[in-house]
């Protein structure tokens, strides 16, 4: 007997798998990877508990689900009804091939009063299109029974009725399993940020489909929005400025001050030249040149540089055309 678990690295979805480990049952975890969650701390998890995982990249019908998701968003762009409900469809897909009987998730009843409440998960349960195969263990024993409880591939009593928001239980738990490492509870989802969102919403405004350069470059910068239309994305170290100039797309100029330390700059989109000329003045404002002397500017593209110069102006200038 095999199951599948939709694995975030947390510690919920670590103690699923482990409970249902220890009726005999293989676990393979299913992490699904996208932009605005990666892999990383689900590796990790995984890891620490000898759980065998399987990365699946599912950017672009994300995508297409995040811009118009039936079940609405959170508090700010996570569609979690749908976002749930969308993984576990995913994994029952991959049940015949991986030779799996059946899903679990980590979900706690209560734990998200929004998206783990009984009528929501009962949601994510029947538009994920495998109803009856989706084991709750933290919770199982608050929720009707399933399939695998009912044809005694599992045994119910020793799964669990946790509900709430404490983590105290999963604590508990976590040292009954001998658990010694497990990541936070907050984090992991750049979709539960407001500054990520906000930007996020400007973009999918601007772009019908986004590449994902342009999604990653929501990570990093500060972000300008000009009436015209076109963006300016301004690095605020060095780290941010190599991702910056990384994430460079065809049709994208890079902006740079040479004879001082300063960001690297990216505009992006259908731009007149006076955008270019804000840019080159962003560029300045935000470098460690002196208020009101002008210095070189470079300018590069696909046709090579060009150098000019500007004269940086007060950063309040700027601040209406900020995402």
């Amino acid at each position: 007997m095999k199951a599948l678990a939709v694995f975030s690295g947390g510690l919920d979805s670590m103690l699923a798998s482990l409970i249902i480990r220890a009726q005999g049952i293989d676990v393979l975890a299913l992490f699904f990877e996208t932009p605005f969650f990666n892999s990383r701390r689900a590796i990790k998890s995984a890891e620490t508990i000898n759980l065998p995982i399987k990365v699946i990249d599912i950017t672009e019908p994300y995508i297409k689900l995040l811009k118009n998701p039936r079940y609405g968003y959170g508090s700010h762009m996570n569609p979690c009804i749908d976002c749930h409900a969308f993984m576990i469809r995913k994994a029952g897909e991959m049940l015949e091939k991986e030779d799996a009987s059946f899903i679990i998730t980590g979900e706690v009843l209560g734990q998200r009063p929004m998206s783990q409440n009984k009528k929501a998960l009962s949601i994510v349960s029947r538009e994920s299109g495998f109803d009856g195969l989706i084991l709750r263990p933290l919770s199982a024993r608050l929720l009707p029974e399933t399939i695998p409880e009912k044809r005694g591939w599992v045994d119910r009593s020793r799964l669990y009725g946790l509900s709430g928001r404490s983590r105290k239980p999963q604590m508990r738990l976590a040292d009954e399993f001998n658990i010694k490492e497990y990541p936070s509870p907050a984090g992991g989802c750049l979709l539960t940020e407001e500054v990520f969102s906000r930007r996020l919403k400007d973009l999918f405004k601007h772009d019908i489909m986004p590449s994902v350069k342009k999604i990653e470059l929501l990570k990093v910068g500060r972000h300008f929005r000009l009436p015209s239309g076109c963006k300016i994305v301004v690095g605020r170290n060095k780290a941010e400025n190599r991702v910056i100039e990384s994430l460079k797309e065809t049709g994208d100029m890079i902006i740079k001050t040479p004879t001082v330390p300063g960001p690297s700059v990216l505009l992006s989109g259908k731009h007149t030249p006076q955008d270019i000329e804000l840019a080159c003045s962003i560029a300045v404002s935000y470098s460690d040149a002196e208020d009101g002397i002008p210095i070189q500017v470079r300018i590069s593209n696909e046709q090579g540089d060009k150098i000019i110069s500007a004269i940086g102006k007060s950063k309040d200038k700027f601040r209406p055309f900020m995402i």
